[in-house]
């Protein structure tokens, strides 16, 4: 299982949200860069990178930034979601060093739109399902659909999506533990792997999160904790490195 640490981006800032409030801002960095390579150096495998701009305007715009990082860091693959809606932005994204985009409100709205996707760029493709109360939320969390995130899921089954970041957004940066048997629920549902996002708040989440890796769930992403100190990345990387070398002996 992979801990992988978010770095959201707001105005060239590395910031944390409460619930996806752009007015709930926290900055914890004015160097992404130099906070990417603070995680890098924990033993980050994955960077989680969010253009928070970009989801709210629907095109990028923390661009340079994000492919900075993807270029000082060539081994440790880079995720991005955040305003991606269309095919030519993905192709950017990969052509500066990015190996998945994570197609969020787009999905809900056009869920061809990933399939299509999945097709023009095998393996890069991750869906973000950001729900509330199981139900998917948009347009940078401002808006609640009528779409389960089960239900959307398994719209993707067959289509090649390389992983689903589900997030439960009234945990997200709230610090109030992970949502786990939602993202039990849906890593049940599918046969996608899914990466567990919003509110892992300590070692005991990162405990009972590594517990459930034989269900689906590949790994989960870590926020506000590490900035904030309650869980360090590297002790969260160690407990899942050892837990699956004592399931294969």
């Amino acid at each position: 299982m992979l801990f992988i640490p978010a770095i959201d981006l707001k105005d060239g800032q590395c910031v944390r949200l409460r619930q996806g409030r752009m007015n709930e801002t926290t900055v914890f960095s004015n160097s992404p860069i130099e906070m990417a390579q603070q995680w890098v150096d924990e033993g980050a495998r994955r960077l989680h990178l969010v253009d928070l701009n970009g989801a709210f305007e629907g095109k990028p715009i923390n661009g340079e930034v994000i492919e900075a990082i993807a270029r000082k860091f060539p081994n440790i693959p880079v995720q991005i979601g955040g305003g991606i809606r269309d095919a030519a932005t993905v192709q950017s994204y990969l052509d500066a060093g990015v190996e998945f985009c994570i197609i969020g409100t787009k999905a809900v709205e056009d869920p061809d739109f990933v399939i299509d996707l999945c097709k023009q760029f095998p393996d890069h493709i991750i869906v973000g399902i950001d729900a509330k109360d199981g139900m998917v939320a948009t347009e940078g969390w401002a808006e609640v659909s009528s779409v389960s995130a089960i239900e959307l899921a398994q719209k993707f089954e067959q289509a090649g999506v390389s992983a689903i970041v589900y997030t439960d957004i009234a945990r997200d940066g709230m610090m109030q533990g992970l949502n786990l048997n939602a993202t039990v629920e849906l890593a049940n549902s599918i046969n996608i792997p899914v990466i567990a996002s919003g509110g892992m708040t300590n070692m005991e989440d990162v405990t009972t999160v590594t517990a459930e890796q034989d269900s689906g769930i590949m790994g989960a992403i870590l926020g506000r904790s590490i900035y904030e100190g309650t869980i360090s990345l590297a002790d969260a990387q160690r407990h899942a490195d050892e837990l699956a070398i004592q399931k294969e002996a």
